[in-house]
């Protein structure tokens, strides 16, 4: 019995990771994600790290932690930390550039930038609220 409460814990576990574009051992690539509403891109520190829907968040400071402690769910990148533009454009789970963000409504949204393409700059030139919906509808069938 005790086997199948791990295993159901692990597979639980496993699931909610799999929304995350977890890199560095962190969403975000462990950049802060509190520190991105005073809008500072900010490399987060384990010491200052949390769990938090099965998945790991590092912060730079203590008081950024316990911000995020008291209301996770405000502070977790839109479609689970991978290039918004990406996901309203192709559906397509990509990597970010933690430096490279937008928070619009009071949501984190992170992006590629790299190689000569920064996709904050395609999703504003493009129509961001548009791109924002299609994204919306995207995840959903992405976390089926």
């Amino acid at each position: 019995m005790k086997n199948l409460w791990i295993l159901l814990f692990l597979i639980s576990t496993t699931s909610f990771a799999q929304q995350y574009n977890i890199k560095k051992g962190a969403v975000a690539n462990g950049y802060d994600v509190v520190a991105y509403f005073n809008n500072k891109a900010t490399k987060g520190s384990k010491e200052f790290s949390t769990k938090y829907d099965g998945v790991t968040f590092r912060f730079s400071t203590q008081d950024n932690k316990n911000t995020f402690n008291k209301n996770p769910k405000k502070y977790i990148p839109e479609y689970g930390g991978y290039c918004a533009y990406a996901i309203g454009k192709t559906g397509e789970k990509v990597s970010i550039n933690p430096k490279t963000f937008e928070i619009r409504d009071g949501k984190l949204y992170l992006f590629y930038n790299s190689w000569g393409t920064n996709t904050l700059e395609l999703w504003q030139n493009e129509g961001a609220e548009n791109l924002k919906k299609q994204a919306n509808k995207n995840w959903k069938k992405i976390n089926q």
